[in-house]
């Protein structure tokens, strides 16, 4: 259970709660991601306030952390980065000089994560304070993540450190308060465990919460829903309770599934989604998704999968119930949708670090958070899910929530709506498969670079978007 939960859009109010939170954290700061760096900007600073400079909270992550830790004699932070890429910090200038303050202080600890096969990634992005307080989604505490829901076509405070500009991102993630954070704690705690980490006692019982005052929780005594996705290394068992959940959301769907997700590669998500689209009334799919991956590994490995898999839906997808869409600014520019959401029906909201393909069902560590409204406690969650799907849909198509929901009255589905709204300024264009050579068809169909299990990475036993008889190769 949660006694509050709220889900946040995008890193500009994540990254400012967070430093809410973690100024109200009395006993233990986990951080456990994909990625960090240290120079970002989470707010504070001296800004207008006429304080002495001891007295303000620094603006940088790096030193901010430091600061909190010398303010709070008892406070305990520690954080968790996947290994790989972990030279990145050589060349992100003053992170160097961050972590080195962050080693040499007694109650800081930095931990690379290695506890994986090779090729698989700790891609969890988990937040853990007090054992009260936590975050799961798709946000990582990283450059390149910050912006608004309004993601303008040139927005000076979306800037590298280095002081370029970086484009329009779209994230979200979930806060929870309560037993749930603290079943993430224990999660958190294991991890560390396994990476190799001294084992630590859990957070004393306390009364004062870290959850920002600021926020009214959309969720109140709240169950919430823990699915992870783990692959077998040395005494940790495999796990795939990612894929099982998607694959029972899909199959309960009953008017539509809203997805938001990085990427769409994964062959036994496809197939049951062609499940769906194959009956005689199937209810409404919608994929909001980036216009093309980041860089050109991830576009090799998921951009064929995505039009091969979208070109054999379309055989059977009679109704053309089944659309997948981009973002785009005001002035056309895509908006990179990081994001890992889905909404079933406005009774399942599920947010997580989860993507669509199948890394994230069998190969890297995962979580995903959900609410769900057949559950007994959960009979009142019904209308803030559809106020988000809503709020979702509007920021996308550049209208107000009570505008969506008019248009979708009157368009009658998602997808006739999204073709109905204006299309001068912030709007969702259709995805339209493009013709792949005959490589880029070999790459896909054989998931070279996107196994479905560790043991795939150096093997091509029984691989293949198509090998069971559910998705049918297309013709093109």
């Amino acid at each position: 259970m949660a006694s509050r939960a709220h889900a946040v859009v995008d890193a500009a109010d994540y990254f400012s709660l967070m430093r809410e939170a973690m100024m109200r954290a009395r006993q233990r700061i986990m951080l456990i991601g994909w990625d960090f760096d240290t120079r970002i900007i989470i707010g504070g600073g001296r800004r207008w306030w006429n304080l002495p400079r001891r007295k303000v909270s620094p603006a940088r992550l790096g030193t901010f952390v430091v600061w909190l830790a010398n303010r709070r004699k008892r406070l305990d932070v520690r954080v968790l980065k996947w290994n790989f890429g972990a030279l990145k910090a050589v060349f992100r200038g003053t992170m160097m000089f961050d972590l080195l303050r962050w080693w040499r202080h007694p109650r800081i600890v930095f931990k690379l994560d290695s506890a994986h096969p090779l090729g698989c990634s700790h891609h969890q992005k988990i937040a853990v304070i007090d054992d009260r307080f936590a975050v799961c989604g798709g946000i990582d505490m990283a450059g390149d993540r910050w912006d608004t829901p309004a993601h303008l076509d040139e927005d000076p405070r979306r800037k590298r450190p280095a002081g370029k500009l970086y484009g329009p991102w779209h994230d979200c993630t979930m806060l929870m308060e309560g037993e749930a954070a603290s079943v993430l704690g224990a999660f958190g705690r294991k991890r560390w465990e396994q990476a190799g980490g001294k084992p630590f006692a859990p957070c004393a019982p306390q009364e004062a919460s870290p959850w920002p005052a600021r926020i009214e929780a959309e969720f109140r005594n709240v169950e919430i829903g823990i699915a992870r996705t783990r692959s077998h290394y040395a005494n940790a068992g495999e796990v795939r309770e990612v894929e099982a959940l998607f694959l029972e959301q899909i199959a309960r769907a009953k008017r539509f599934i809203y997805f938001e997700n990085q990427y769409f590669a994964s062959r036994k998500i496809a197939e049951a989604i062609a499940l769906r689209m194959g009956e005689s009334d199937p209810p409404e799919v919608v994929l909001v998704m980036p216009d093309s991956s980041d860089g050109w590994l991830e576009q090799a490995a998921m951009d064929g999968a995505r039009t091969r898999l979208t070109q054999s839906i379309e055989q059977v997808d009679h109704k053309q119930r089944f659309s997948i869409w981009h973002p785009v600014t005001a002035g056309g520019a895509p908006i990179y949708v990081h994001s890992k959401l889905t909404i079933v029906d406005d009774e399942i909201l599920r947010i997580g670090s989860a993507n669509l393909n199948n890394r994230s069902m069998g190969l890297d560590s995962e979580c995903d958070v959900f609410i769900d409204c057949s559950r007994p406690a959960n009979g009142h969650c019904g209308p803030p899910i559809h106020r988000l799907r809503m709020q979702l849909l509007g920021e996308h198509c550049g209208l107000a929530p009570e505008r969506v929901a008019d248009f979708l009255d009157q368009q009658g589905s998602m997808a006739a709506m999204i073709a109905a709204a204006p299309q001068d300024g912030k709007r969702l264009k259709r995805f339209v498969p493009h013709e792949l050579s005959d490589a880029e068809k070999a790459l896909a169909d054989n998931e070279v670079l996107d196994p479905e299990r560790p043991e795939e990475m150096l093997s091509f036993y029984r691989r293949g978007l198509f090998k069971s008889r559910i998705l049918r190769r297309p013709k093109r």
